[in-house]
């Protein structure tokens, strides 16, 4: 019989992490207690809020949990903790490397201005990798429910923060708003000035949001992706391009794309050959974070082989410096053959 080996000591990057819902639920519930911010019950009770945001109620529900979560965020110490704690959630479960994606107009309010609020963010993960280790990058995304003018404005502020640990431009929220077509002009700001494109496509949309994404934004990294599976030409063509999705198990059964962790098609993309970055998207609403990606996969009979499989292959698709690929790739054939 095999040898089962601990997840957690499997070398992995993270690419599919965000800011706010990488908190600790215990955390959000000091900070709120602090300035006094009512938490619905969803937030409190111990368990992850029962979501499903495959209609638009669902979404707006998931929206309005994140919004709350997010105001108790209103200092630069705020910000240093939440770093802090999920590099510390990282490094526990066996990542060398995580690219944290933000939105900084979200904490602009309270951080003094766009600017500021990017320093701060900036100062926060320059701290939090040399107190824990962890390699420590962020990829700045844009809103798809705002307009595109300023997304264009948040692609030339990541430009300008390139040399600050920016790595790459990003779009979230709910793909069925907004056409991808409508933010390409930022995505070609930042592609020019040297940023990664990891758009968000293909979760709560179908297979043509996913073309959108390689076709209108040049997409490099798709965030999610999973519903390329019901497309084999688009299967195909991720895989001859070598675009890495950031696939999201949990969040997919939480939100409702997929009934059981089971459905998430995870061998329907390792088979056609399109690089996966399993990610934990937000464990603070979701209930679980980057080692339990892994288990879900390992659920589905994938292989301790496989695994390390899919941890290269979060490594290929991150923006790591060569020297820490080499050393993480490295780990990973140490934890198989080890």
């Amino acid at each position: 019989m095999e040898r089962v080996r601990d997840i957690r000591l499997l070398p992995k990057t993270h690419l599919h992490l965000h800011f706010t819902g990488s908190m600790r639920p215990s955390t959000l519930l000091e900070l709120a207690g602090r300035y006094g911010v009512h938490l619905p019950e969803a937030l409190t009770g111990g368990e992850p809020p029962k979501l499903r945001a495959t209609d638009e109620r669902g979404w707006f529900r998931f929206q309005r949990l994140y919004d709350i979560a997010r105001s108790c965020l209103r200092t630069p110490e705020d910000i240093q903790r939440l770093v802090r704690e999920a590099a510390q959630e990282d490094v526990a479960d066996g990542s060398q490397w995580l690219e944290i994606q933000v939105d900084p107009t979200s904490y602009a309010p309270f951080l003094g201005g766009l600017i500021p609020a990017l320093e701060v963010i900036l100062d926060a993960v320059d701290s939090a990798s040399r107190d824990t280790g962890l390699g420590i990058r962020v990829v700045v995304a844009a809103n798809r429910m705002k307009h595109p003018l300023d997304a264009r404005t948040l692609a030339r502020l990541a430009v300008r923060y390139a040399d600050r640990g920016v790595i790459g431009f990003g779009l979230s929220n709910d793909e069925r708003r907004g056409m991808a077509r409508d933010f390409d002009r930022a995505f070609a700001i930042a592609r020019e000035g040297g940023l990664l494109a990891a758009p968000h496509g293909g979760e709560l949309s179908g297979p043509s949001s996913v073309r959108d994404c390689l076709d209108d934004l040049h997409a490099a990294r798709i965030g999610h992706g999973v519903r390329a599976a019901e497309d084999p030409l688009l299967l195909e063509r991720l895989a001859e391009r070598g675009v890495t999705c950031e696939v999201c198990p949990a969040s997919n059964v939480a939100l409702g794309v997929y009934e059981k962790a089971e459905d998430v098609p995870l061998r329907k993309l390792f088979e056609a050959g399109v690089p996966m970055a399993l990610g934990a998207d937000d464990p603070l609403l979701f209930g679980s974070r980057l080692a339990a990606q892994y288990e879900l996969a390992r659920a589905q009979g994938f292989s301790d082989a496989e695994l390390a499989e899919l941890a290269r292959q979060s490594v290929r698709g991150s923006a790591a410096p060569e020297d820490v690929r080499r050393k993480l790739l490295s780990g990973v054939d140490d934890w198989l053959t080890g």
